[in-house]
């Protein structure tokens, strides 16, 4: 008989050995994704903030960069400085960011495997062992089988192509960063749990795990909020809320903790949402309703399983506006079976957790991971990046049943007899084989797509080749044409940029980006504006409430035009506004952009007043809109309007983020009232 604490080094330096390779797979797969350029959320949140762009590390610049974030309330801060960090050692360069994007990945791919081997070990040790004596050497030996498994598990996640846009996708750290403070956490608990159960002290480090990592995990992004419920669920199928030497007895100080961190916060959450998403306007922007999304959702999530473990191209498509919201239950019919199929999980879940604790405890936390964004928030429906979290739950069900075959190794029975704790386990041919095709496969498809993503245009003719029905990969494609034609004329490109991009106007379902892209294009040529691209893109406007896309675009015409590089027809530009301003309480953006043409373009200071004052109404907690509302007053030389304006905005300036445009401001009021003074208007 060999010596166990052998078999448990030789374990051991396996696992560590084939964990270090899988991060170098990882590494050699995305590399030739690092060179590539930014793409669609990159630009409002990294590229156009200028806040994250600050000229200096002091305090004021960095807090300005925190709360700069334009995806959420909450500002993310975390990201934002993380961005403003890249920036300001080495400048606005994509490459850079994406590196530490992929570093970011790396680090979860190594808690990954932490977690995973607790887990594995956790599961395993459950079960009574039959002697003191054998005890420790099964806990060496099964940590370092347990090992050799959770490197597999981490190998797998570090390559799935569906994680892929939490690493090239820059803006997607957001992602990455929040779930690395979840595993940290979800590593801490189980950590904790375990001195617990041995006999030691670990209240305070369950109580710390959950509370800590949450709170800097929602500085990155909200999905962080989930890593109570994840503990929760790890709690309920692995430790069952044993006490220690008691295991049939519920630990009353683990159940109150949940009842703190997970029920109490969950009921404040929803009764600030839930109000929110029932409201007349909650969905005004989106073309589905709540009900819609619910029951599209189903059948997105039980899609989503077939895109983690068996990608297509076609699937894993980045852009995925060409979907089809479900109107009913058999419309189309998926709807109803993906329910069903979710149905059938959640019973698995409670069937098997006793049996097959990590089958079931993979499909929970795959799941609770989908509850925050698949649900009733009036989010996009589908994100690919959605799944960084949800596919390690659904490797961690099916990994373990080709990796180790024997029951003992997927988690449900302990060997008892020394005899059987030394006894090597079998193998399965068929399904190391299985396990090392996919994972291969898996590591073909992410490199093959990331060295796609490491070329601007190479990327943009990929994406339009997976989605051809998908109206922004058609637009992004044009756009993509229209920048290397560095607007020439003769430029082979000009002539491509044409039917991808009539091609997505004519798409019923499209904004008015390709539309305003054609007129941007002409324009800035000097070519002819075809009629047809204004009579549609107003036409859309007309027919439905202006999406975030829709208001861009007229952002980028307008900008164009008082820039002097577009000239474009004035009363169309009319035309197109009261358009998009004819559906009920239109946003502070699209009153802001047509204020500022009013006044700049039209030469109707009235008008951009008025609208400035309703963008300032609509949306009274953005300075932005009230410092241009400043400005108008001091150039029509209203003193007093300006100065009461004024001091509205110092109430907003929490941190010293406002103090240069303030200082700005302050100094053309007070330029103005000397003005006054000597004998000029207060209007």
């Amino acid at each position: 008989m060999r010596p166990l604490n052998q078999d448990y080094a030789r374990a051991r330096m396996r696992s560590w050995g084939l964990l270090g390779f899988a991060l170098l797979l990882a590494t050699i797969v995305y590399w030739p994704g690092l060179s590539g350029g930014w793409l669609f959320d990159d630009y409002p949140n990294i590229v156009d903030n200028r806040a994250v762009q600050p000229p200096d590390a002091h305090l004021s610049s960095l807090v300005r960069a925190a709360l700069s974030s334009p995806s959420s309330e909450f500002k993310r801060p975390l990201a934002s400085l993380s961005f403003a960090a890249n920036y300001l050692a080495a400048g606005l360069d994509p490459y850079w960011m994406k590196l530490t994007n992929l570093l970011i990945h790396l680090i979860n791919g190594l808690l990954i495997f932490l977690l995973t081997r607790r887990l594995l070990f956790a599961v395993r040790t459950r079960a009574t062992l039959a002697s003191a004596t054998s005890g420790r050497a099964a806990h060496n030996l099964y940590d370092g089988r347990s090992g050799v498994l959770a490197a597999l598990i981490a190998a797998a996640w570090l390559v799935l192509p569906i994680n892929l846009t939490g690493v090239l996708y820059i803006v997607q750290r957001m992602e990455s960063l929040a779930n690395a403070f979840v595993l940290l956490g979800l590593i801490g608990y189980v950590a904790s749990r375990q001195r617990m159960l041995a006999g030691g002290r670990g209240v305070v480090g369950c109580v710390l795990s959950i509370t800590l990592p949450t709170a800097f995990g929602l500085l990155a992004k909200e999905t962080a909020v989930m890593l109570p419920l994840y503990a929760f669920l790890i709690e309920w199928i692995v430790f069952a809320f044993r006490r220690p030497a008691s295991p049939s007895a519920r630990d009353w100080r683990v159940l109150l903790l949940f009842f703190v961190v997970l029920i109490l916060p969950m009921l404040a959450g929803l009764a600030w949402i839930v109000p929110q998403v029932l409201s007349p306007g909650a969905f005004s922007t989106r073309d589905y309703t709540l009900g819609q999304r619910l029951l599209s959702e189903a059948r997105i999530v039980t899609d989503y399983i077939g895109w983690t473990l068996l990608p297509t191209s076609n699937a894993l498509s980045f852009y995925h506006d060409d979907f089809h919201a479900s109107t009913g239950l058999l419309q189309p019919w998926t709807t109803l079976a993906s329910l069903l199929a979710l149905a059938a999980m959640a019973w698995a879940v409670v069937r098997s957790r006793h049996s097959h604790p990590l089958f079931a405890l993979g499909l929970a936390l795959y799941l609770a991971c989908h509850l925050l964004t698949g649900t009733i928030l009036p989010l996009e429906l589908i994100y690919e990046h959605r799944n960084y979290f949800a596919s390690f739950g659904l490797l961690l069900a099916v990994v373990p049943f080709l990796a180790a075959p024997r029951a003992g190794i997927a988690g449900t029975v302990m060997p008892t007899l020394p005899s059987e704790i030394d006894r090597p386990l079998p193998m399965s041919l068929p399904r190391y084989v299985a396990l090392g095709g996919l994972i291969l496969f898996w590591a073909v498809n992410t490199g093959l797509t990331a060295h796609a993503w490491g070329d601007p245009l190479r990327l943009a003719i990929e994406l339009a080749d997976r989605a051809p029905d998908s109206p922004r990969a058609q637009y992004e494609l044009g756009r993509m044409y229209i920048i290397y034609s560095r607007y020439e004329r003769d430029s082979p490109f000009t002539r491509l940029a044409y039917a991808p991009l009539e091609r997505a106007a004519a798409m019923p379902s499209s904004s008015i980006l390709p539309q305003q892209a054609l007129i941007f294009m002409n324009s800035r040529m000097g070519l002819p504006l075809k009629e047809s691209w204004w009579d549609s893109m107003i036409a859309k406007l007309g027919a439905r409430r202006p999406g975030v896309q829709d208001e861009s675009s007229l952002s980028a015409l307008t900008q164009c035009a008082l820039e002097g590089l577009c000239h474009l027809p004035p009363q169309r530009m009319v035309d197109a506004f009261l358009a998009a301003l004819s559906h009920p309480n239109p946003s502070a953006r699209l009153l802001a952009t047509y204020g500022d043409y009013a006044w700049n373009a039209l030469g109707d200071r009235q008008l951009g007043l008025n609208l400035s004052e309703e963008a300032m109404a609509a949306q009274p907690a953005e300075s932005a809109y009230r410092i241009t509302y400043i400005r108008m007053l001091v150039a029509l030389g209203r003193t007093k309007d300006a100065l009461h304006a004024y001091q509205k905005l110092e109430q907003m300036n929490i941190g010293g983020e406002l103090d240069k445009e303030l200082q700005d401001l302050r100094q053309a009021i007070d330029t103005l009232d000397i003005h006054s003074a000597r004998g000029g208007s207060d209007g």
